[in-house]
Protein backbone atom coordinates (compact mmCIF):
# COMPACT_ATOMS: atom_id res chain seq x y z
CA UNK A 1 0.00 0.00 0.00
CA UNK A 2 1.16 3.36 -0.44
CA UNK A 3 1.22 5.32 3.23
CA UNK A 4 1.94 8.67 1.50
CA UNK A 5 -1.17 8.51 -0.13
CA UNK A 6 -3.21 6.39 2.55
CA UNK A 7 -2.49 9.00 4.72
CA UNK A 8 -3.18 11.97 2.30
CA UNK A 9 -6.38 10.63 2.04
CA UNK A 10 -6.88 9.95 6.29
CA UNK A 11 -5.54 13.32 7.08
CA UNK A 12 -8.51 15.43 4.48
CA UNK A 13 -11.07 12.90 5.47
CA UNK A 14 -10.10 13.81 8.95
CA UNK A 15 -10.48 17.73 8.69
CA UNK A 16 -13.73 17.41 6.83
CA UNK A 17 -15.87 16.21 9.82
CA UNK A 18 -17.68 18.02 12.11
CA UNK A 19 -20.91 18.42 14.48
CA UNK A 20 -22.59 20.98 11.97
CA UNK A 21 -23.48 24.41 13.89
CA UNK A 22 -26.54 24.76 15.52
CA UNK A 23 -27.20 20.47 16.07
CA UNK A 24 -28.58 20.16 20.25
CA UNK A 25 -28.78 16.90 21.86
CA UNK A 26 -31.68 15.31 21.51
CA UNK A 27 -34.31 15.18 24.69
CA UNK A 28 -32.85 13.12 27.45
CA UNK A 29 -29.52 12.60 25.13
CA UNK A 30 -26.75 11.61 27.86
CA UNK A 31 -23.83 11.50 25.53
CA UNK A 32 -24.40 14.75 23.71
CA UNK A 33 -25.21 15.41 19.94
CA UNK A 34 -24.83 12.48 17.20
CA UNK A 35 -22.55 14.53 14.35
CA UNK A 36 -24.05 14.31 10.36
CA UNK A 37 -22.34 14.59 7.36
CA UNK A 38 -25.41 14.76 5.86
CA UNK A 39 -28.55 16.79 7.52
CA UNK A 40 -30.64 15.02 8.98
CA UNK A 41 -29.24 11.53 9.88
CA UNK A 42 -27.10 10.75 12.56
CA UNK A 43 -24.13 9.33 11.38
CA UNK A 44 -24.35 5.96 13.59
CA UNK A 45 -27.16 3.74 11.82
CA UNK A 46 -28.90 0.56 13.16
CA UNK A 47 -28.35 -2.50 11.49
CA UNK A 48 -31.48 -4.61 12.07
CA UNK A 49 -30.88 -8.15 10.91
CA UNK A 50 -29.74 -8.97 14.88
CA UNK A 51 -32.16 -8.27 16.46
CA UNK A 52 -31.93 -10.03 20.46
CA UNK A 53 -33.78 -13.42 20.20
CA UNK A 54 -35.44 -14.92 22.90
CA UNK A 55 -38.43 -18.12 23.33
CA UNK A 56 -41.52 -18.57 23.42
CA UNK A 57 -43.91 -20.42 25.53
CA UNK A 58 -43.51 -23.15 23.60
CA UNK A 59 -39.73 -22.83 23.18
CA UNK A 60 -38.97 -21.53 19.61
CA UNK A 61 -36.64 -18.76 19.12
CA UNK A 62 -38.16 -15.12 18.57
CA UNK A 63 -37.38 -11.75 18.46
CA UNK A 64 -37.70 -9.78 21.96
CA UNK A 65 -39.93 -7.38 20.87
CA UNK A 66 -39.91 -5.63 24.17
CA UNK A 67 -36.07 -5.93 23.93
CA UNK A 68 -36.11 -4.27 20.75
CA UNK A 69 -38.38 -1.41 21.15
CA UNK A 70 -35.99 -0.31 24.28
CA UNK A 71 -32.79 -0.20 22.49
CA UNK A 72 -35.14 1.70 19.70
CA UNK A 73 -36.19 4.08 22.06
CA UNK A 74 -32.76 4.86 23.40
CA UNK A 75 -31.36 4.91 19.53
CA UNK A 76 -33.99 7.62 18.65
CA UNK A 77 -33.35 9.64 22.13
CA UNK A 78 -29.74 9.75 21.11
CA UNK A 79 -29.85 10.58 17.73
CA UNK A 80 -29.79 7.52 15.92
CA UNK A 81 -32.38 7.84 13.18
CA UNK A 82 -31.35 5.77 10.33
CA UNK A 83 -32.54 2.35 10.41
CA UNK A 84 -31.46 -0.49 7.75
CA UNK A 85 -33.75 -3.68 7.55
CA UNK A 86 -34.79 -6.34 4.69
CA UNK A 87 -37.83 -8.93 3.84
CA UNK A 88 -34.97 -11.45 4.46
CA UNK A 89 -33.53 -10.58 7.65
CA UNK A 90 -34.35 -12.85 10.84
CA UNK A 91 -36.48 -15.82 8.59
CA UNK A 92 -38.24 -12.73 7.07
CA UNK A 93 -39.49 -11.24 10.59
CA UNK A 94 -37.09 -8.27 11.15
CA UNK A 95 -39.59 -5.89 9.06
CA UNK A 96 -42.47 -6.77 11.50
CA UNK A 97 -40.56 -6.17 14.63
CA UNK A 98 -38.53 -2.80 13.32
CA UNK A 99 -41.82 -2.00 12.39
CA UNK A 100 -43.68 -2.35 15.71
CA UNK A 101 -40.89 -0.68 17.39
CA UNK A 102 -40.66 1.92 14.96
CA UNK A 103 -44.59 3.02 14.63
CA UNK A 104 -45.16 3.93 18.07
CA UNK A 105 -43.17 7.11 17.11
CA UNK A 106 -44.07 9.68 14.49
CA UNK A 107 -43.09 9.06 10.71
CA UNK A 108 -41.13 12.27 10.82
CA UNK A 109 -38.91 11.00 13.47
CA UNK A 110 -37.18 7.75 11.71
CA UNK A 111 -36.10 7.00 8.14
CA UNK A 112 -36.09 3.55 6.64
CA UNK A 113 -33.95 1.69 4.53
CA UNK A 114 -34.97 -1.44 3.63
CA UNK A 115 -34.33 -3.77 0.20
CA UNK A 116 -35.67 -5.33 -2.57
CA UNK A 117 -34.07 -9.02 -1.17
CA UNK A 118 -35.70 -10.83 -4.90
CA UNK A 119 -32.53 -13.43 -4.59
CA UNK A 120 -35.24 -16.65 -4.74
CA UNK A 121 -37.60 -15.09 -7.09
CA UNK A 122 -36.53 -11.86 -9.29
CA UNK A 123 -40.15 -12.37 -11.45
CA UNK A 124 -41.34 -8.57 -11.52
CA UNK A 125 -44.82 -9.78 -10.00
CA UNK A 126 -42.80 -10.70 -7.07
CA UNK A 127 -40.46 -8.24 -6.74
CA UNK A 128 -43.27 -5.80 -6.94
CA UNK A 129 -45.43 -7.97 -4.07
CA UNK A 130 -42.13 -7.40 -2.15
CA UNK A 131 -41.80 -3.66 -2.62
CA UNK A 132 -45.15 -3.08 -1.35
CA UNK A 133 -45.16 -5.63 1.26
CA UNK A 134 -42.55 -3.45 3.27
CA UNK A 135 -44.36 -0.30 2.87
CA UNK A 136 -47.40 -2.41 4.15
CA UNK A 137 -45.46 -3.58 7.31
CA UNK A 138 -44.65 -0.05 8.12
CA UNK A 139 -47.95 1.23 7.42
CA UNK A 140 -45.93 4.19 5.66
CA UNK A 141 -46.46 5.83 2.08
CA UNK A 142 -42.94 5.76 1.46
CA UNK A 143 -39.44 4.34 1.68
CA UNK A 144 -36.43 6.45 2.31
CA UNK A 145 -33.67 4.58 1.17
CA UNK A 146 -34.49 1.62 -0.85
CA UNK A 147 -31.66 -0.64 -1.72
CA UNK A 148 -31.33 -3.03 -4.46
CA UNK A 149 -29.83 -5.46 -2.10
CA UNK A 150 -26.35 -7.11 -2.61
CA UNK A 151 -25.76 -6.60 -6.34
CA UNK A 152 -22.85 -9.13 -7.10
CA UNK A 153 -21.93 -8.63 -10.68
CA UNK A 154 -23.31 -7.05 -14.09
CA UNK A 155 -24.73 -10.35 -15.02
CA UNK A 156 -26.60 -10.45 -10.96
CA UNK A 157 -28.13 -7.04 -11.66
CA UNK A 158 -29.45 -7.65 -14.95
CA UNK A 159 -31.11 -11.18 -14.02
CA UNK A 160 -32.40 -9.90 -11.01
CA UNK A 161 -33.67 -6.05 -12.02
CA UNK A 162 -32.53 -5.07 -15.24
CA UNK A 163 -34.51 -7.65 -17.05
CA UNK A 164 -37.05 -8.07 -15.62
CA UNK A 165 -38.16 -4.03 -15.52
CA UNK A 166 -38.42 -3.92 -12.16
CA UNK A 167 -36.19 -1.33 -11.72
CA UNK A 168 -38.34 1.00 -14.57
CA UNK A 169 -41.26 0.37 -11.89
CA UNK A 170 -38.67 1.49 -9.26
CA UNK A 171 -37.64 4.72 -11.10
CA UNK A 172 -41.60 5.70 -11.47
CA UNK A 173 -42.50 5.04 -7.57
CA UNK A 174 -38.90 7.31 -6.87
CA UNK A 175 -40.65 9.98 -9.42
CA UNK A 176 -43.69 9.42 -7.57
CA UNK A 177 -41.66 10.23 -4.14
CA UNK A 178 -42.73 6.57 -2.56
CA UNK A 179 -39.22 6.07 -2.93
CA UNK A 180 -37.21 8.77 -1.68
CA UNK A 181 -33.48 7.49 -2.16
CA UNK A 182 -32.80 4.80 -4.82
CA UNK A 183 -29.67 3.11 -4.24
CA UNK A 184 -28.04 -0.78 -4.06
CA UNK A 185 -25.97 -2.48 -1.76
CA UNK A 186 -23.18 -4.59 -3.36
CA UNK A 187 -20.42 -7.29 -2.89
CA UNK A 188 -18.79 -7.59 -5.99
CA UNK A 189 -15.00 -7.93 -7.77
CA UNK A 190 -14.20 -4.34 -9.24
CA UNK A 191 -15.70 -5.16 -12.66
CA UNK A 192 -18.78 -6.05 -10.60
CA UNK A 193 -18.88 -2.65 -9.44
CA UNK A 194 -17.87 -0.48 -11.82
CA UNK A 195 -20.75 -1.51 -14.07
CA UNK A 196 -22.93 -0.16 -11.81
CA UNK A 197 -21.24 3.36 -12.16
CA UNK A 198 -21.21 3.26 -15.66
CA UNK A 199 -25.49 3.01 -14.91
CA UNK A 200 -25.34 6.04 -12.87
CA UNK A 201 -25.89 8.65 -15.04
CA UNK A 202 -28.68 6.36 -16.57
CA UNK A 203 -30.22 6.17 -12.74
CA UNK A 204 -28.76 8.35 -10.92
CA UNK A 205 -28.14 6.34 -7.55
CA UNK A 206 -28.71 8.32 -4.54
CA UNK A 207 -26.67 6.57 -1.97
CA UNK A 208 -24.52 3.25 -2.09
CA UNK A 209 -23.66 0.49 0.70
CA UNK A 210 -20.38 -0.89 0.83
CA UNK A 211 -18.53 -2.90 3.47
CA UNK A 212 -15.79 -0.52 4.58
CA UNK A 213 -13.02 -1.09 7.56
CA UNK A 214 -9.62 -0.52 8.00
CA UNK A 215 -9.05 -4.08 7.38
CA UNK A 216 -10.75 -4.10 4.02
CA UNK A 217 -10.00 -0.76 3.21
CA UNK A 218 -6.76 -2.01 1.15
CA UNK A 219 -7.34 -5.96 2.21
CA UNK A 220 -10.50 -6.86 0.55
CA UNK A 221 -10.81 -10.39 0.72
CA UNK A 222 -12.93 -13.11 -1.48
CA UNK A 223 -15.66 -11.36 -3.17
CA UNK A 224 -15.05 -8.01 -2.01
CA UNK A 225 -12.92 -5.33 -3.61
CA UNK A 226 -10.73 -2.55 -1.85
CA UNK A 227 -13.07 -0.33 0.62
CA UNK A 228 -10.62 2.24 -0.74
CA UNK A 229 -11.66 1.96 -4.68
CA UNK A 230 -15.15 1.82 -3.74
CA UNK A 231 -14.89 4.85 -1.56
CA UNK A 232 -13.51 6.85 -4.10
CA UNK A 233 -15.15 6.42 -7.21
CA UNK A 234 -18.25 7.07 -5.05
CA UNK A 235 -17.29 10.18 -3.43
CA UNK A 236 -15.68 11.76 -7.27
CA UNK A 237 -19.49 11.51 -8.61
CA UNK A 238 -20.69 12.61 -5.01
CA UNK A 239 -22.66 10.08 -3.86
CA UNK A 240 -23.49 9.11 -0.59
CA UNK A 241 -21.86 6.18 1.15
CA UNK A 242 -23.44 3.62 3.56
CA UNK A 243 -21.35 1.44 5.29
CA UNK A 244 -21.79 -2.40 6.20
CA UNK A 245 -19.47 -4.66 8.46
CA UNK A 246 -17.40 -1.69 10.12
CA UNK A 247 -16.11 -4.27 12.33
CA UNK A 248 -16.00 -7.05 9.69
CA UNK A 249 -18.16 -9.60 10.79
CA UNK A 250 -17.11 -8.23 14.96
CA UNK A 251 -13.46 -9.36 14.11
CA UNK A 252 -11.97 -5.93 14.85
CA UNK A 253 -13.78 -5.98 17.62
CA UNK A 254 -11.29 -7.75 19.29
CA UNK A 255 -7.59 -7.66 18.31
CA UNK A 256 -4.02 -9.55 19.53
CA UNK A 257 -2.96 -8.33 22.93
CA UNK A 258 0.07 -6.56 21.82
CA UNK A 259 -2.00 -4.50 19.25
CA UNK A 260 -4.46 -3.97 21.93
CA UNK A 261 -2.57 -2.81 24.48
CA UNK A 262 -0.61 -0.24 22.00
CA UNK A 263 -4.75 1.17 21.58
CA UNK A 264 -5.45 1.05 24.74
CA UNK A 265 -2.18 3.37 25.54
CA UNK A 266 -3.68 6.04 23.44
CA UNK A 267 -7.50 5.78 24.48
CA UNK A 268 -7.84 3.82 27.73
CA UNK A 269 -11.41 4.65 28.16
CA UNK A 270 -12.01 3.22 25.02
CA UNK A 271 -13.40 0.02 23.47
CA UNK A 272 -11.64 -1.85 21.03
CA UNK A 273 -14.20 -2.17 18.52
CA UNK A 274 -14.46 2.22 19.02
CA UNK A 275 -11.14 2.03 16.87
CA UNK A 276 -13.31 0.79 14.00
CA UNK A 277 -16.27 3.10 13.70
CA UNK A 278 -13.74 6.08 14.56
CA UNK A 279 -12.35 4.92 11.00
CA UNK A 280 -15.17 4.81 9.24
CA UNK A 281 -16.82 8.33 10.68
CA UNK A 282 -13.19 10.16 9.86
CA UNK A 283 -14.45 9.79 5.76
CA UNK A 284 -16.85 12.87 4.98
CA UNK A 285 -19.13 10.83 2.10
CA UNK A 286 -20.38 8.77 4.51
CA UNK A 287 -23.67 8.80 5.31
CA UNK A 288 -23.88 6.39 8.01
CA UNK A 289 -22.33 3.70 9.80
CA UNK A 290 -24.72 0.67 9.81
CA UNK A 291 -23.69 -1.24 13.32
CA UNK A 292 -26.10 -4.36 14.08
CA UNK A 293 -26.44 -3.66 17.80
CA UNK A 294 -28.13 -6.77 19.60
CA UNK A 295 -27.13 -5.54 23.27
CA UNK A 296 -27.56 -2.33 24.75
CA UNK A 297 -24.12 -2.36 25.64
CA UNK A 298 -23.39 -2.52 21.73
CA UNK A 299 -25.56 0.72 21.45
CA UNK A 300 -24.09 2.51 24.55
CA UNK A 301 -20.28 2.14 23.49
CA UNK A 302 -21.41 3.53 19.93
CA UNK A 303 -23.30 6.28 21.48
CA UNK A 304 -20.22 7.14 23.18
CA UNK A 305 -17.76 6.72 20.82
CA UNK A 306 -20.16 8.90 17.93
CA UNK A 307 -21.52 11.52 20.70
CA UNK A 308 -18.07 12.51 21.28
CA UNK A 309 -16.27 11.62 18.27
CA UNK A 310 -12.79 12.75 17.29
CA UNK A 311 -11.46 11.82 14.09
CA UNK A 312 -8.58 10.29 13.35
CA UNK A 313 -5.55 11.74 13.41
CA UNK A 314 -2.04 10.80 10.79
CA UNK A 315 -0.62 8.99 13.02
CA UNK A 316 -3.49 6.90 14.19
CA UNK A 317 -4.53 6.21 10.91
CA UNK A 318 -1.11 4.85 10.14
CA UNK A 319 -1.27 2.71 13.30
CA UNK A 320 -4.75 1.09 11.96
CA UNK A 321 -2.98 0.45 8.98
CA UNK A 322 0.15 -1.36 10.52
CA UNK A 323 -2.38 -3.39 12.19
CA UNK A 324 -4.36 -4.69 9.08
CA UNK A 325 -1.14 -5.27 7.78
CA UNK A 326 -0.11 -7.35 10.56
CA UNK A 327 -4.04 -9.30 10.62
CA UNK A 328 -3.39 -9.73 6.91
CA UNK A 329 -0.18 -11.57 8.04
CA UNK A 330 -1.27 -13.54 10.89
CA UNK A 331 -4.74 -13.96 9.91
CA UNK A 332 -7.20 -15.51 12.88
CA UNK A 333 -8.60 -18.89 12.26
CA UNK A 334 -12.13 -18.00 13.81
CA UNK A 335 -12.56 -21.79 15.16
CA UNK A 336 -15.49 -22.17 17.69
CA UNK A 337 -14.25 -25.56 18.95
CA UNK A 338 -17.33 -26.56 18.14
CA UNK A 339 -16.27 -30.08 16.97
CA UNK A 340 -18.62 -30.54 13.99
CA UNK A 341 -15.41 -31.85 11.75
CA UNK A 342 -14.34 -34.25 14.40
CA UNK A 343 -13.47 -37.37 14.10
CA UNK A 344 -10.65 -36.47 11.05
CA UNK A 345 -10.35 -39.76 9.39
CA UNK A 346 -6.23 -39.20 9.45
CA UNK A 347 -6.16 -37.94 13.43
CA UNK A 348 -5.57 -34.87 13.30
CA UNK A 349 -6.70 -32.54 15.89
CA UNK A 350 -8.45 -30.04 14.19
CA UNK A 351 -9.68 -28.01 17.33
CA UNK A 352 -6.08 -28.21 18.95
CA UNK A 353 -4.33 -26.92 16.31
CA UNK A 354 -6.72 -24.24 15.48
CA UNK A 355 -6.90 -23.16 19.04
CA UNK A 356 -3.30 -22.89 19.91
CA UNK A 357 -2.54 -21.10 16.87
CA UNK A 358 -5.57 -18.72 17.56
CA UNK A 359 -4.66 -17.89 21.12
CA UNK A 360 -1.15 -17.49 20.33
CA UNK A 361 -2.04 -14.79 18.22
CA UNK A 362 -4.24 -13.02 20.46
CA UNK A 363 -1.82 -13.17 23.46
CA UNK A 364 0.65 -12.28 21.21
CA UNK A 365 3.47 -14.83 21.74
CA UNK A 366 3.40 -15.73 18.44
CA UNK A 367 6.64 -15.76 16.24
CA UNK A 368 7.35 -13.61 13.73
CA UNK A 369 10.89 -13.71 12.71
CA UNK A 370 14.60 -13.09 13.23
CA UNK A 371 14.08 -9.45 13.88
CA UNK A 372 11.92 -9.93 17.00
CA UNK A 373 13.06 -9.75 20.61
CA UNK A 374 14.01 -12.71 21.99
CA UNK A 375 13.09 -14.19 19.27
CA UNK A 376 15.47 -17.44 19.94
CA UNK A 377 13.56 -18.13 23.38
CA UNK A 378 9.97 -17.07 21.18
CA UNK A 379 10.96 -19.66 18.88
CA UNK A 380 11.91 -22.37 21.21
CA UNK A 381 8.72 -21.88 23.46
CA UNK A 382 6.68 -22.02 20.48
CA UNK A 383 7.34 -24.77 19.49
CA UNK A 384 7.44 -26.79 22.67
CA UNK A 385 4.03 -25.41 23.61
CA UNK A 386 3.11 -26.24 20.13
CA UNK A 387 4.36 -30.14 20.61
CA UNK A 388 2.52 -30.38 24.61
CA UNK A 389 -0.84 -28.85 22.86
CA UNK A 390 -0.93 -31.60 20.21
CA UNK A 391 0.89 -34.78 19.97
CA UNK A 392 2.85 -34.62 16.67
CA UNK A 393 0.75 -37.58 15.36
CA UNK A 394 -2.26 -35.21 15.28
CA UNK A 395 -0.59 -31.88 13.86
CA UNK A 396 -1.05 -29.98 11.14
CA UNK A 397 1.19 -31.35 8.50
CA UNK A 398 -0.78 -34.96 8.45
CA UNK A 399 -3.49 -33.45 6.58
CA UNK A 400 -3.88 -34.72 2.66
CA UNK A 401 -6.95 -32.37 1.96
CA UNK A 402 -9.71 -34.71 1.92
CA UNK A 403 -12.13 -31.94 2.17
CA UNK A 404 -14.55 -34.18 4.96
CA UNK A 405 -14.21 -32.01 7.24
CA UNK A 406 -14.98 -29.26 5.24
CA UNK A 407 -18.82 -29.63 5.03
CA UNK A 408 -19.51 -30.12 8.72
CA UNK A 409 -17.83 -26.92 9.64
CA UNK A 410 -20.67 -24.48 10.08
CA UNK A 411 -18.26 -21.39 10.55
CA UNK A 412 -17.52 -22.24 6.69
CA UNK A 413 -13.75 -22.50 7.50
CA UNK A 414 -11.88 -23.83 4.69
CA UNK A 415 -10.53 -26.43 6.86
CA UNK A 416 -7.51 -28.14 5.05
CA UNK A 417 -6.34 -24.96 3.11
CA UNK A 418 -6.11 -23.74 6.80
CA UNK A 419 -4.24 -26.31 8.10
CA UNK A 420 -1.71 -26.35 5.49
CA UNK A 421 -1.13 -22.40 5.57
CA UNK A 422 -0.33 -23.01 9.79
CA UNK A 423 1.72 -26.30 8.93
CA UNK A 424 3.96 -24.31 6.52
CA UNK A 425 3.89 -21.66 9.20
CA UNK A 426 5.47 -24.03 12.00
CA UNK A 427 7.56 -25.46 9.10
CA UNK A 428 8.98 -22.44 8.59
CA UNK A 429 9.96 -21.40 12.37
CA UNK A 430 11.73 -25.50 12.69
CA UNK A 431 14.11 -24.71 9.31
CA UNK A 432 14.19 -21.02 10.84
CA UNK A 433 12.83 -19.75 7.47
CA UNK A 434 10.79 -16.94 8.55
Amino acid sequence: MDRREFLKTSAVAGLAISVPAGLTAASGNEYGAMPQHYPGIGILGYGCMRWPMTKDSEGNEIIDQEAVNALVDKALANGVNYFDTSPVYLRGDSERATAEALNRYPRDKWLLATKLSNFSNATYENSVKMYRRSLEIFKTDHIDYYLLHSVGSADDFKKRFGDTGILDFLMKEREAGRIRNLGFSIHSQPQGFDSMMELHEKYNWDFVQIQMNYLDWTHAGGRNTNAKYLYEELAARDIPVVIMEPLRGGSLGTLPKPQAERLKAIEPDRSIASWAFRFCGSFPKVMCVLSGMTYMEHLDDNLATYCDFKPLNDEEFALLEEIAENRMQFPLVGCTGCQYCMPCPYGINIPGVFRFYDNNILEGTYVTGPEQKHYARIRRKYLANYDKAVESIRQADHCISCGKCVKSCPQRIRIPAELGRIDKYIEQIRQDTL
